[in-house]
């Protein structure tokens, strides 16, 4: 699979959590953060990927 694909799935992984953290619930909050720790390394990698591309 692709970066980008992973960085898609992680964002829908995590959107039910977003929604339950914005109503209350703590333990969501821990999950959505890291959901987002994750998304932050695939959107590096990504970004890497990127780049090689450019210099090819």
């Amino acid at each position: 699979m692709s970066s980008y694909g992973k960085l898609v799935e992680v964002v829908e992984a995590i959107k039910g959590d977003v929604e339950k953290a914005e109503t209350g619930n703590k333990a969501a909050t821990g999950r959505v953060r890291k959901g987002m720790q994750e998304i932050k390394t695939i959107a590096q990698d990504i970004r890497k990927e990127m780049l090689e591309l450019r210099d090819k």
